[in-house]
């Protein structure tokens, strides 16, 4: 074994050096008490934890913040239009119709010409043509005081009349268009009392018509009136109504409802001359343009 010291070690201690012997047992050393414990005996060794910087503290916050206001509007704004979606259509048709009177061309609302494909007795064809065009106004000139009184509960907002007459000129109708001022809540009520208590049959409740003057309706007054409907409507906050007579103001003794005058058995002469469906044909598609036409305006993009 070379002993020689390493360059620039420090030189043994002067003296016999001490070899301790291969078998020699170690002297026993007196007891001096337990050691004491060092720090790293009592305590867990802990992986060391960078400084948070504040900056970053802040952002992460802001995020967290932020998410969860985006996941609530989300929620809230699904539960608040799943829950008023179909109010608010209800709400914007009824706005809608309500002011169709003033922001829709007569010609839309009562076109110069309807057709009438299988509207006549046993599925013939009618064409009826426009001859006249009431100014608009109120209701109580233009309905019987019962009726007036009837429809009081939604109101009267305005009243639209024009007259039709057929191919031949020997019928003529009057159909007219009330818009009320009644919420769907209003409309449906009275809806149901008119089906269940069969209101549209009542001839105390028969619409006025509008005798136009230098037309072949000029004649055609109260006493000429021979069938008539009257409809409410729930979509939308309109009643329509249609009331048909002979062009040759003949009185009419007999009036009856569409319904009935529509009967395969009816005998009257409102019914043989097809009277029943001239009004019902004329302010079915009346209607339908109506609502064909609020639909359009309530889906048109702002």
């Amino acid at each position: 074994m070379d002993l020689t010291p390493r360059p620039g070690a420090a030189p043994p201690p002067a003296g016999p050096a001490h070899v301790p012997h291969p078998y020699r047992q170690p002297q026993p050393q007196p007891y001096r008490g337990p050691h004491p414990e060092t720090p790293a005996e009592t305590t867990t060794r802990l992986r060391p934890i960078r400084t948070r910087h504040p900056a970053r503290t802040a952002t992460a916050a802001a995020c967290v913040v932020l998410g969860l206001g985006l996941i609530g509007g989300a929620a809230t704004g699904a539960w608040l239009t799943s829950d008023s979606s179909a109010d608010a259509a209800a709400h914007s048709a009824y706005t809608v119709g309500r002011s169709a009177w003033h922001s829709v061309p007569v010609d839309t609302l009562f076109p110069r010409t309807l057709t009438g494909d299988g509207a006549g007795p046993g599925g013939a064809d009618r064409i009826w043509t426009r001859i006249a065009v009431a100014p608009d106004g109120g209701c109580r000139a233009a309905l019987d005081p019962l009726l007036a009184r009837t429809l009081g509960p939604v109101g009267c907002e305005r009243l639209l009349r024009a007259t039709y007459t057929d191919a031949t000129s020997s019928s003529v109708t009057t159909v007219g268009v009330i818009f009320t001022e009644g919420d769907p809540a209003a409309m449906k009520a009275l809806s149901t009392r008119f089906t269940g208590q069969h209101l549209g049959r009542r001839t105390d409740l028969m619409p006025r018509t509008y005798p136009a003057k230098g037309t072949v309706a000029a004649g055609f007054g109260d006493r000429q009136r021979a069938s008539w409907t009257v409809h409410v409507l729930t979509e939308v906050p309109v009643v329509v109504f249609a009331v048909s007579g002979f062009a040759d103001g003949r009185t009419v003794t007999d009036p009856q409802p569409v319904d009935r005058a529509m009967a395969a058995d009816a005998t009257t002469a409102a019914a043989q001359a097809g009277l029943g469906h001239e009004a019902k044909g004329i302010a079915d598609r009346i209607e339908r343009g109506l609502r064909r036409t609020v639909t359009d305006l309530t889906e048109k993009p702002e």
